[in-house]
């Protein structure tokens, strides 16, 4: 199989189902070996099961492409580790990092318990630190011995991460952390060869379907269906190959056809006196600066 991934090993956490399956098949079809890491958990995180994983590489392998499975938990340093581990072992090398595992434990924030909240922080932010912190490691040992590698970091926020959504405040809040963790990486494994860059993608997932559910359109009449994951794995595949040279610490939001760069936090208005303020007088200027500023945008959910 030749592609613009021709040559490339590329490995996909959450990969048995959703959003990291189409990544995992759609590297395959761009010629990558691929890494498809799932635990095969329930929507929850609660229960195993490895067959997710080998279906999506049993798929992979059915159209002529190269794949393993990997049933490790990517949230432990041992899993982490064995993940990239696995690359290197079965396929030589590791030139691409997906992280995109997750699950959901949504309540409203008086009734979200502690463990809901480590829960969803411990598989998305710790989940995407030790397997970036990982094979950044293994890129970073490959840079110094003379051989600077082109990898790339593609890692999974939400809207709900950027914007903040009614019901998921772990989830919303350890989305954002990844943003923060995306833009750090960026400056400091570049002198590496390392490109590291997020998406924030909307589509009709396990994951989505009951949050989303009035929205998730049926296909249009043309047969394109707006919500499909599909739609999301194509920008993921260019962030994820030798053909996005110079494109780092970036956010982009894909849904359906349309694909937007984010631009994030920004200075605004601003007042200086130059000395210290008394409250009144701050909390008068605060509401000139906030007249003349851009409004945010609604938080997903708020009424």
């Amino acid at each position: 199989m030749t592609g613009i991934c021709t040559g490339r090993v590329a490995v996909v956490t959450g990969a048995g189902r959703g959003l990291g399956r189409a990544h995992a098949l759609a590297f395959a079809a761009e010629g990558a070996k691929v890494v498809v890491n799932d635990l095969g958990v329930g929507l929850d995180g609660t229960g195993a099961a490895a067959g997710p994983a080998q279906q999506v590489v049993d798929e992979i392998r059915a159209r002529g492409g190269e794949a393993v499975a990997h049933g490790g938990d990517i949230a432990t340093a041992d899993g982490a580790a064995s993940l990239v581990a696995t690359a290197l072992e079965t396929f030589g090398r590791l030139d691409t990092l997906v992280n995109n595992a997750g699950f959901l434990r949504d309540r409203m924030l008086v009734k979200l318990d502690e463990d809901d909240w480590d829960a969803v922080m411990r598989v998305h932010l710790k989940g995407h630190f030790l397997p970036l912190k990982h094979a950044a490691a293994h890129w970073r040992t490959e840079a110094k011995a003379g051989r600077t590698p082109e990898a790339r970091v593609i890692n999974t926020s939400s809207g709900a991460g950027l914007l903040g959504s009614v019901g998921q405040g772990n989830y919303s809040a350890a989305k954002a952390g990844i943003v923060g963790l995306t833009l750090v990486a960026a400056a400091e494994m570049s002198r590496y060869g390392i490109q590291v860059n997020a998406i924030a993608p909307a589509a009709r997932t396990r994951m989505t379907e009951q949050a989303f559910a009035d929205t998730m359109a049926a296909p249009k009449g043309d047969g394109f269906d707006a919500m499909a994951p599909e739609n999301v794995s194509p920008l993921v595949v260019w962030l994820g190959s030798g053909a996005s040279a110079g494109v780092t610490g970036r956010v982009f939001e894909a849904e359906g056809g349309r694909i937007t760069v984010m631009t994030g936090w920004r200075p605004g208005p601003t007042a200086d006196r130059g000395a210290r303020w008394t409250p009144a007088e701050a909390g008068d200027t605060a509401r000139k600066l906030l007249a003349d500023a851009e409004p945010p945008q609604p938080v997903y959910g708020a009424q």
